[in-house]
């Protein structure tokens, strides 16, 4: 307790007293540009890791970065999405997850947890499509890579949940918000963001390199960070002629050279991206 003391002094004396104006305007209101929904976890700084000044981030923080489907649960996390999405008109979310996540691996014992922690396991719960998917489809995998797959697949099980708010699927549909999934590794600092175009986490910095902006204006391909942005998603999943619904079908032939340059810093292999498409796409 003396050092967070300690911290508050120093905080006054030296970065509040440097930013006054700004203080002065945050407290008259707030107008956070992004939406961030990640765990608990002390090790996760959202603010610290994106570097945003106070007043840019508006933060949702639970175990395992979950939202439960809308009507699931009166809990905050649905009250918090509903305000920052229609009160503060906020048009970007982030749900990030990350590595080691202590949460994640609860839902991989979940029966362990009853006894122990019943409270954790009832809120885990929540995070039971994701906790399915994996055991269904990820068979042959375990130990910290079954955890890797888990954290990732999370993302998007809870990128799926939250479109199932009402105010959030009305602005996807007016093309007023977009949705992102990260993964941040807490030993690298490295942050991967999920790929709507590849199916696969890609790292950050190659969605805005130099190299990947000149590729853009030449008319390649440019990797898109957007994990969920309802008119794209629609568009690929439009109904086909008999009526049904037409599923996407992988990409033809070689990919493109910058493609094939980013296959190989993927964070999860060909294959596990393939089944994370499979698997947490919108159906």
């Amino acid at each position: 307790m003396k050092k967070l003391v300690r911290g508050l002094r120093e905080f006054r004396d030296t970065y509040f007293s440097t930013h006054r104006e700004l203080f002065e305007q945050l407290s008259h209101k707030q107008k956070p540009r992004v939406l961030f929904i990640t765990c608990s976890d002390s090790r996760i700084d959202p603010t610290l890791i994106t570097q945003a000044a106070p007043g840019e981030l508006f933060v949702v923080r639970n175990a395992g970065n979950i939202i439960p489907p809308f009507g699931a649960t009166n809990g905050g996390e649905g009250a918090a999405v509903e305000y920052a999405i229609h009160a503060l008109n906020i048009e970007q979310i982030v749900v990030c997850g990350h590595s080691h996540c202590g949460a994640m691996k609860g839902l991989l014992q979940l029966g362990k947890l009853e006894e122990d922690m019943p409270l954790v396991y009832d809120w885990l719960r929540h995070a039971e499509a994701t906790r399915r998917l994996v055991k269904e489809n990820y068979e042959e995998y375990e130990g910290e890579e079954l955890l890797e797959i888990t954290i990732a697949e999370n993302v998007l099980t809870q990128i799926e949940n939250l479109q199932t708010y009402p105010v959030v699927h009305s602005r996807l549909y007016q093309g007023r918000l977009k949705i992102y999934g990260w993964v941040y590794h807490i030993e690298t600092g490295e942050v991967f963001a999920y790929d709507a175009v590849d199916h696969t986490y890609v790292p950050l910095p190659q969605f805005f390199s130099e190299e990947q902006e000149g590729t853009a204006q030449a008319g390649g391909r440019f990797p898109s960070p957007v994990a969920c942005e309802l008119p794209q998603r629609f568009n690929n999943h439009r109904s086909s002629e008999n009526g049904q619904s037409a599923q996407p079908k992988p990409a033809q032939g070689t990919p493109d050279p910058g493609v094939q340059e980013l296959a190989t810093e993927f964070w999860l292999s060909t294959e596990q991206a393939e089944r994370i498409y499979r698997g947490s796409s919108h159906k």
